[in-house]
């Protein structure tokens, strides 16, 4: 009887439906597309981002030799983000529950 209830309880759960947003890249000329411009074209895709992850990396890169691997991984995972912000940044927007 304990398993039946688990069970349809589980199913009646993941049959939910859920309400989800995305989110999209500002309209121009709206209030935030200057900050988003100035935010995610210019400096997270731009040279500032792409400099500051391989810099991360090599820091990273020292941090690993100097035998510091829980914070070399951090800055790795933070090298990786700045590195592929790209694909973060569409991929964000996908669902927002």
């Amino acid at each position: 009887m304990k398993k039946a209830t688990i069970i349809t309880i589980s199913t009646v759960l993941l049959l939910q439906t859920v309400s989800v947003f995305a989110m999209v890249t500002p309209a121009a000329g709206s209030f935030a597309y200057d900050l988003y411009d100035i935010a995610v074209n210019e400096i997270l895709l731009g040279p500032i981002g792409f400099v500051a992850g391989v810099a991360s990396m090599a820091f990273a890169a020292i941090l690993a030799i100097r035998q510091m691997i829980l914070p070399a991984a951090g800055v790795v995972l933070g090298g990786a983000f700045l590195l592929s912000a790209d694909t973060v940044v569409q991929s964000v927007g996908a669902l927002i529950i």
